[in-house]
């Protein structure tokens, strides 16, 4: 198990990689170059520079998130076949770079929906939060406006400004839009791509709908065991994989997520794992917690024995955490919390280490 951290580059994070190196365990950055717009190439030069950035202070940078799909491609549209190229050349770059894992999504418009950035908890952190109500009662667009006043100024993945102004256009082109629809246009994606990834030596692994369910009537599909089989099935290959995450997934108890990631890993199709924990309701709204167990609906002690379990090889990272001792960062996205989880994951993996090597 790979331990890594997300980062957002020096001009884009209030976290420092000389502060990311002081969190026991990290090997890796998780990085991406979020100046270059949605379905352009990524220039070979900027991702060098990256690359060096990471290196020069002792990490790899083996995993990219995100490479976003352009709207085009989810949608099907002729205009697709362009942006499809811009793909495959990105991903040729990326190679070039050394970079092993693609983290990805094929979520329409929105990557991850939240009705509250900053909800205020009974020990007085903030989390990001979901309450079912708030999203049906709002319009789209109106979202939008509060998800960027709510933001602190800094720019959120999966809600870049040059996409959302044209949000209007978006949900009428999505209109008529069905599940299969969308499953034939990641088809028609990955049979393009994934070739090139094989060539190239890199594992796409696509990341599970946040939550894993329709938002404002838009088709949603990476969201359970049955989909996520149905899509590594679709390209029967070893670059065709998933980014397992225990939080986007685990919003829907009906999910059982350490045997979700039992079984997927056993397929060797799990190159990148992100954990973290949420605290589920009865009417189904959640909001994010620590990453311990107890603090949450998710068993992480048990989702992290099952990685154990099956000898994971892969890469990790603590997924959004909690806003903690008076931290101004982009939400879920700072130091102090995701340096917590860390250490916790690190802490169950050790102690299953030793039990492992009858020392406990």
């Amino acid at each position: 198990m790979k331990m890594t951290f997300r980062w957002f580059g020096k001009d884009n994070d209030t976290v420092s990689l000389d502060e990311v190196r002081q969190i026991p365990g990290v090997e890796g950055i998780v990085g991406a170059l979020y100046h270059i717009p949605v379905g352009e190439v990524w220039p070979l030069e900027d991702i060098l520079n990256l690359k060096k950035q990471v290196n020069e202070k002792g990490f790899h940078l083996d995993v990219i998130e995100s490479v976003n799909v352009h709207e085009d491609i989810k949608l099907g549209l002729p205009s697709r076949e362009r942006y499809i190229e811009n793909y495959k050349q990105t991903i040729r770059n990326l190679a070039k770079a050394g970079v092993k894992v693609i983290c990805y999504n094929f979520m329409p418009v929105f990557d991850w929906t939240r009705s509250d950035l900053a909800k205020k908890r009974s020990d007085g952190s903030t989390v990001l939060a979901y309450e079912k109500d708030k999203i049906e009662n709002i319009d789209p667009e109106e979202m939008v406006r509060r998800i960027e006043s709510d933001s602190n100024g800094f720019l959120l993945p999966g809600w870049e400004r040059e996409r959302l102004k044209t949000i209007k256009n978006l949900f009428a082109l999505y209109k008529g839009v069905t599940e299969d629809d969308l499953f034939e246009n990641l088809r028609y994606f990955l049979e393009q791509i994934i070739p090139v990834a094989e060539e190239c030596g890199i594992k796409m692994a696509i990341h599970p709908d946040d939550p894993p369910w329709s938002v404002f009537g838009l088709p949603r599909i990476v969201t359970n065991k049955e989909n996520l089989e149905r899509i590594v099935k679709m390209v029967d290959s070893p670059s065709n994989g998933i980014t397992l995450c225990s939080g986007s997934l685990g919003a829907n108890p009906n999910n059982d997520i350490p045997e979700m990631f039992r079984y997927f890993l056993k397929m060797d199709r799990v190159p990148f794992v992100h954990v973290r924990n949420i605290k589920i309701h009865e009417n189904g709204d959640f909001e994010e917690t620590s990453h311990r167990s107890c603090d949450g609906s998710l068993d992480i002690c048990e989702i992290v024995k099952a990685l154990h379990d099956m000898n994971f090889q892969g890469y990790i990272r603590p997924d959004h955490g909690r806003m903690i001792w008076n931290e101004k960062a982009r939400p879920g996205y700072g130091l102090y919390d995701r340096a917590l989880g860390i250490m916790y994951l690190l802490g169950i993996w050790d102690s299953l280490e030793k039990q492992k090597k009858g020392r406990v």
